[in-house]
């Protein structure tokens, strides 16, 4: 099969899923409901939009355009992937088969149904890719791995594939830079920036860096529109438990009802707390900023000068299809392997 024949295939399947009928986009939100409750159908259908933003003909080509397909020598690519947000190693599996390599995926238990509903229908466009996918549980005859996991996971990865050709992934999460002059509109991306797939995905915002005096209360309002948050009784555990242990413990913070806000220098953010930061300078922003890159996957932001994965606001949850996670071309280190 020719690497023209493999993209015109995921574009196929980038059409199909802007299409699926109403009672497909139940069976595929219903099971994947049932394995994790987190991924809520609202949250699978955003991530299956996503992915069909991806395949759109325009953006896939122009991508492909950079690189030199597909390799000569195909080898077996193993791919650890991430259960955070519905289909998290999507991605992954799109630059193995591309790049003409084959892959053997070992998925998270928390994400195991999605992407192989979404590879049956690659299949059915093109049959011969089925024999270049395995699921697997366990990862012996790799030639190189791919791994994303949290900071202790990364550890493992290192000690157990560290002599392969790797990329290992560790946690990451997404800030936003505010200067006081954002619009409503604006805001409200920003909540949902923030607040989408639970805050779980390493594209969500954790951490606000805002100006002395920054008047909290219009960003506040528009979390107000995600109120079915606490809908779910798992974000809503979360969210009292961090609440109560604010007002035990006597630490200031806003509250919206749905999200808490706390003054914290940290980065990463418990479940329904939103950090934030002051800064006095566009200087010390950006060291504060550079200070923490290596756990940064993107800033949304005014000026895109402050940081080099930054976006307009509202739009940290839609990555296009050259934003690759932590930065590292993936489709360069599949082409050197």
């Amino acid at each position: 099969m020719s690497h023209q024949q493999v993209a015109e295939a995921f574009i196929a399947l980038g059409q199909r899923l802007r299409q699926l009928p109403e009672d497909e986009l139940e069976r595929l939100c219903n099971g994947a409901a049932a394995r994790n409750s987190w991924f809520i159908a609202s949250y699978v259908r955003q991530a299956l939009d996503g992915i069909a933003h991806m395949l759109a003909p325009d953006a896939l080509y122009q991508w492909l355009a950079a690189y030199d397909l597909p390799v000569t020598q195909p080898k077996t690519i193993g791919v650890i992937m991430a259960g955070n947000i519905p289909l998290a190693g999507f991605h992954d599996f799109l630059c193995v088969l591309l790049s003409g390599h084959r892959l053997a995926a070992k998925m998270s238990s928390q994400d195991n149904f999605l992407l192989p509903q979404l590879s049956e229908m690659l299949f059915e466009t093109m049959p011969e890719l089925r024999e270049r996918v395995q699921w697997t549980e366990q990862l012996k005859a790799a030639d190189a791995i791919i791994a994303t996991g949290s900071d202790n996971s990364s550890r493992y990865f290192q000690y157990y594939f560290g002599k392969y050709p790797h990329i290992i992934r560790q946690n990451r999460v997404s800030a936003a830079v505010l200067d006081g002059s954002e619009t409503p509109e604006e805001l409200a991306g920003l909540a949902h920036d923030a607040m989408l797939y639970f805050g779980l995905g390493c594209r969500s915002i954790a951490k606000l860096f805002v100006p002395a005096d920054y008047d909290f209360t219009p960003f506040l309002q528009q979390t107000e529109k995600l109120a079915d948050l606490v809908d779910n009784h798992k974000y809503r555990n979360n969210y009292d438990y961090q609440k109560s242990i604010f007002l035990v413990n006597r630490v200031p913070h806003l509250d919206s009802g749905f999200v808490l806000l706390n003054e914290n220098e940290a980065l990463v953010s418990p479940m329904s707390v939103i950090y934030y930061q002051y800064y006095r300078s566009r200087e010390e922003l950006m060291q504060l900023l550079a200070a923490q890159a290596d756990k940064l996957q993107c800033v949304a932001a005014h000026d895109n000068r402050l940081f080099s994965r930054t976006v307009a606001f509202g739009q940290t949850q839609m990555p296009g299809i050259a934003d690759y996670a932590d930065g590292t071309d993936t489709m360069a280190f599949l082409l050197q392997v």
